[in-house]
């Protein structure tokens, strides 16, 4: 007979709100008994027992794993607020009435990001992905891929909208210690990052094209994306096949950044604009969510050479959870390689994770099936892609979703790596580099 004890109170070992604990004593028995105070939604609770099958934790790194956890700041390097589910029948209706693919883009973005704060389920639903991640913080992608400052202006919108409306659920951030207090508060916020650096595009003089940088930091964009796929006027995407670098209004854009206080992004960078953004920076410079090109080589991932020139600025690589950019089966495991070469090539201060991924609603694929189709869709410009022939399974998806945060906790407690290591990639790494750059844009 094993001991069936919690261990903790609930609030030690909750998997936010979920509560899950391990049973003390049960090291030699099925890691994926697990008791929750309040079980999760049936999708939560699937993606964190398929995780379980894949990394069979003891019951001693489980309870260590998700002690940790609760009581680490989680702050996820780039990433996304759970999505609602669309209103599937103002969208079929807006459809029928001859709406244009943009309106209807515009009118789908819109309802997956501000629902929750004015549909009740939504609330719920958004609120419980919230606390089974036990995430304190997201630097959230706040700015549609562009240089457009209007087209940037939407998610930006959105979200300050969504925090302004549920104060008690979810903050907006300004500064750093802003998320300090949400993690001592038991809160969550998000951080803002733009997907791209806001350009007038009229050419008068460099310095006007720059103007707006300051702008959108004054409205809390805190990080932006230097390229986006695709070549623009800055430098190089991770796509374009010549892998040309910088321009020299790059250059001028990666100095206004770290002049602003602005963290310059290359995770959708070329290899070769991301290294020359890094060699000509004496402040931070970050891949937010991308891999290790030694694992794999993708053109979302990152070299060596590159990612030493990121950490020699004293900046940061952000594990994502795409499992074709992993390689491998893409899944927990494949994730955790990743971390676990970061850690030990470029050492514990300069990795984080930065998911790259969206919990969605429950409710997300019955209101999706109310909208009728619209038919063959040209590619999106940004979605300059090479062919890729990677199959990702449904096991791989699940394993990485956002809601088993707390396992990725326990997966680092499995490699072997200390609470200090830990915390440092789970959050610190990213709140050391955001406190850097805001110190910056007090001029101190």
């Amino acid at each position: 007979m094993h001991r069936r004890g919690f261990l903790g109170t609930s609030a030690a070992l909750a998997m936010a709100g979920t509560a899950w604990h391990a049973h003390a004593g049960m090291e030699n028995e099925a890691p994926s008994r697990l008791v929750a105070r309040r079980e999760p939604d049936p999708k939560i609770a699937r993606a964190r027992d398929v995780a379980l099958g894949l990394m069979k934790p003891t019951g001693k790194e489980l309870e260590h794993g998700l002690r940790l956890h609760a009581e680490s700041l989680v702050f996820d390097a780039y990433g996304f607020a759970p999505r609602a589910a669309i209103d599937g029948d103002a969208v079929r209706a807006a459809v029928e009435a001859g709406a244009s693919a943009i309106e209807v883009q515009d009118l789908t973005e819109d309802m997956s990001m501000t629902r929750p704060a004015i549909d009740p389920a939504e609330q719920a639903d958004f609120e419980a992905a919230w606390e089974a991640s036990g995430v304190t913080c997201i630097f959230q992608n706040a700015g549609e891929e562009g240089q457009d400052p209007l087209r940037l202006m939407k998610r930006l919108a959105r979200f300050t909208y969504l925090t302004d409306m549920l104060p008690e659920t979810l903050r907006r951030a300004a500064s750093p210690d802003d998320i300090l207090a949400a993690k001592e508060q038991g809160k969550h916020c998000l951080y803002l990052t733009g997907n791209g650096v806001p350009l007038t595009q009229q050419w008068v003089s460099v310095q006007d094209e720059l103007r707006y940088v300051r702008v959108f930091f004054q409205l809390g964009i805190r990080m932006m994306h230097l390229t986006y796929n695709r070549r623009n006027l800055i430098g190089d995407g991770c796509a374009e096949p010549a892998n040309a670098g910088l321009s020299d209004f790059g250059r001028a854009v990666v100095a206004e950044m770290h002049r602003l206080g602005v963290i310059p992004d290359v995770a959708h960078s070329g290899w070769q604009t991301s290294l020359e953004a890094a060699q000509l920076s004496d402040h931070p410079v970050v891949a937010s969510h991308t891999t290790c090109e030694a694992l794999h080589r993708h053109i979302r991932s990152k070299p060596d050479q590159v990612i030493r020139a990121i950490v020699d600025t004293g900046g940061y690589v952000g594990i994502c959870c795409i499992p074709r950019f992993l390689g491998g089966k893409g899944d927990i495991n494949a994730f955790l390689d990743h971390i676990d070469y970061a850690i030990r090539r470029f050492g514990a201060d300069h990795v984080a994770i930065g998911t790259d991924v969206a919990y969605s609603s429950r409710a997300s694929a019955t209101e999706n099936r109310k909208v009728p189709s619209r038919g063959p869709r040209r590619d999106r410009w940004e979605a300059l892609w090479p062919d890729d022939p990677y199959v990702t399974t449904p096991e791989a998806t699940e394993s990485l979703s956002w809601t088993n945060w707390p396992l990725f906790t326990v997966g680092m407690v499995q490699r072997g790596h200390s609470d200090d290591t830990i915390r440092n990639v789970l959050g610190g790494n990213v709140l050391r580099v955001a406190r850097q750059a805001f110190q910056r844009s007090l001029g101190k």
